[in-house]
């Protein structure tokens, strides 16, 4: 049985779905300001990589996964810029769909906009009001009573007695208790009129926590099965989606909270608030995306994982060996044996809280068991078993060979092909390139100058070209 840790719980529980057999999933998204850095790709991936074993299991999934398009940070990208929230916010979707589909992550069955749902978002406050757990304020913004509600910090382990004020919120003297939060911002004179909703509070917005608790009801009930999100969200944003809705509706928001670790830099974790970030599309322009994908996988979603450019390197060498395995061996396409050692080991690390690096070690046996005997079976089995995490599902001579990734391309030819604004030509004339210094390298062993076939196999590998020569006079090359 599929063990998860459960945060709240603080220990592994076997998923146990409230309706059987349908697990109902939701995590929280991105704000929507920026493009989106390492650590949100870790997010991403992490979630991914759960929803994928979960329908690799039989159980049926509805995923949902929000995004935040309503926030002071959006309103003040949209200002700086002269732009309305609405064009900020879909050029910045646009461009977080495009990362994901690089890296290999799943759309979820539902995306919801926090926009779509400010309706529903005013009936959860009034329902706080009326228990007594909301409140409007002097400056017209509506709060949540912290200390009314019995168990906050429950997520967390923080009492009240240790919250002091300031650790998350600004005091503010039109606020009955520092530690109260926001539920309805009310509008100020100086925001744009596409920032505003007409409410039984006047005119104002949504705050962040309650957009969650809307989107979350709306499309999957209560209780969620899973509810999931990066590190620094367990407090205090879910800490408060509990408050709220518990509060709103009584029960259990969730039965299962899953938070992935951090992706640090330096000894700090990877933020844009920091300053110490990388973002996705910086990265692809240096290494495949499955790279980027591996990095992440390699390591388990809940540890602490240090980012640095050697450790990509290092994930790039990795996968690699990988696929050299599935190059070297014609792979059968029988699908997953799950009666297999090997799909009984895969099957047993994913169900103990979706051990990846357990399961990625599988990978790697398989690969040395299909080099070692050349079983198109192993072979057969890496790639499927694969397949399962969203690896190693190129073709794996292309990806030995660089076709997908702008890292390591001749400058010259690179500068040629751009210059001609073909992006895409690139990797193709630095196919051709490369083939024909092959040529002629085979051309200087027939007439028997071994110096120049020599020296053409060190400029290539100058280039971070290496050449393996096969049997029966075929050389085949892969990236450095």
């Amino acid at each position: 049985m599929l063990q998860i840790y459960n945060t709240l719980a603080r220990a592994k529980q076997p998923l146990q779905p409230t309706e059987p057999g349908h697990v109902r999933m939701y995590v929280c998204g991105m704000t929507v300001y920026d493009y989106c850095h390492l650590g949100h790709a870790r997010m991403l991936v992490s979630f991914d990589i759960v929803q994928r074993w979960l329908r690799a299991s039989g159980l049926k999934v509805t995923y949902v996964r929000n995004i935040t398009d309503i926030d002071d940070k959006i309103i003040r990208r949209a200002v700086e810029s002269n732009r309305r929230i609405g064009e900020v916010t879909e050029f910045f979707i646009n461009a977080m769909h495009e990362d994901e589909q690089a890296l290999g992550v799943q759309p979820p069955d539902h995306e919801p906009r926090a926009t779509q749902y400010v309706g529903k978002m005013l009936d959860i406050i009034k329902l706080l009001e009326d228990r007594g757990l909301a409140y409007q304020a002097d400056d017209g913004d509506v709060n949540f009573a912290v200390r009314k509600f019995e168990g906050y910090g429950k997520l967390s382990g923080r009492s009240l007695d240790d919250l002091r004020a300031g650790e998350r919120v600004a005091v503010d003297a039109s606020k009955r208790d520092p530690l109260d939060f926001v539920l309805w911002k009310s509008a100020k004179p100086t925001e744009p009129e596409d920032t505003r909703w007409e409410s039984p509070y006047g005119e104002g917005r949504p705050g962040w926590h309650i957009e969650c608790s809307a989107m979350s009801l709306s499309l999957l009930g209560l209780p969620l099965d899973i509810h999931g999100g990066g590190p620094d969200l367990k407090f205090p944003h879910h800490e408060n989606e509990i408050a709220q809705t518990e509060g709103a509706y009584g029960g259990q928001l969730a039965n299962t909270w899953m938070h992935c670790g951090p992706l640090m830099v330096d000894a700090e974790k990877m933020s844009k608030s920091l300053g110490n970030f990388f973002t996705i599309r910086d990265t692809l322009e240096h290494y495949d995306p499955e790279v980027i994908r591996f990095f992440i996988v390699r390591s388990h979603y809940r540890s602490e994982q240090n980012y640095a450019r050697d450790n990509l390197t290092d994930a790039k060498a990795a996968l690699t060996r990988l696929y050299t395995a599935l190059a070297n061996v014609d792979a059968d396409d029988a699908g997953i044996d799950w009666d297999a050692p090997s799909g009984v080991a895969f099957r047993a690390a994913m169900d103990d809280d979706f051990n990846t690096p357990e399961a990625m070690a599988v990978l790697f046996e398989l690969a040395v068991d299909a080099n070692k005997t050349g079983s198109a079976r192993a072979a057969g089995q890496l790639r499927a078993l694969g397949g399962v995490i969203g690896l190693l599902q190129q073709d794996a001579r292309s990806f030995l060979q660089g076709r997908r990734g702008a890292a390591g391309v001749d400058a010259a030819v690179a500068a040629q092909a751009l210059a001609a604004g073909d992006e895409g030509g690139v990797v193709v004339q630095v196919q051709d390139d490369v083939e024909v210094r092959i040529e002629a390298r085979r051309a200087a062993k027939a007439a028997r100058d071994f110096a120049l076939a020599d020296r053409i196999r060190a400029e290539l590998l100058a280039d971070g070209i290496v050449l393996e020569d096969k049997p029966g006079g075929v050389t085949v090359w892969r990236r450095a």
